[in-house]
């Protein structure tokens, strides 16, 4: 047992640091209900993507609970302003899965960029889906976006005084994916 156990850390090991392939942040061990300007995890920035319009306060983003799980992600702290959250990554990456939730009536959209701010990909829902009753948890989907260099990703879609919260952010490095671009 002690023997296997040997090669399958050696394994691990030989893989690789954990900065070379994909990358997945789900947001353990943020405190809820704290409105800060940015939030970041391995060097990804989650911030929002552009000062208020409607007000010289500042733009926050803050982390929510996922009722009936014990869940939580982050999402535009501003109620009156819908601001796409914006993730930025310290690496290029050319895939990027975004776990998602909302509230009645929000749409879902994710948007891919490159270095240059120009959008290389989009996925989005019109409508995020909604509990089957009261006693179930408000339903996570996915949503991708694929991209040879991804440098940041953008997602909004509720109106003001909904939300639309990310819970799971999984990345895979431009290194890491097939050579030359993803078939569309």
């Amino acid at each position: 047992m002690a023997f296997a156990r040997s090669i399958f850390l050696a394994l691990l090991v030989g893989l690789g640091s954990p900065a070379d392939g994909p990358m997945v942040i789900a947001f353990d061990a943020a405190e809820t209900g704290k409105p800060m300007s940015s939030y970041k995890d391995r060097g990804v920035e989650f911030a929002p993507s552009h000062p208020l319009t409607g007000s010289r306060a500042a733009g926050r983003v803050m982390f929510f609970p996922h009722l009936k799980t014990p869940r939580k992600g982050i999402l535009n702290a501003m109620a009156n302003e819908s601001i796409p959250v914006e993730i930025r990554f310290p690496k290029p990456v050319a895939r990027v899965t975004l776990t998602l939730w909302g509230s009645i009536g929000s749409a879902a959209v994710v948007e891919a960029y490159d270095a240059d701010g120009k959008v290389a990909d989009r996925a989005s829902r019109d409508r995020v889906p909604e509990r089957t009753g009261p006693e179930q948890p408000i339903p996570s989907f996915d949503l991708t976006v694929k991209a040879p260099a991804i440098a940041s990703v953008r997602f909004s879609g509720a109106p003001p005084g909904g939300y639309l919260v990310c819970d799971e952010v999984r990345a895979v490095p431009a290194a890491a994916s097939a050579s030359g671009p993803s078939p569309r």
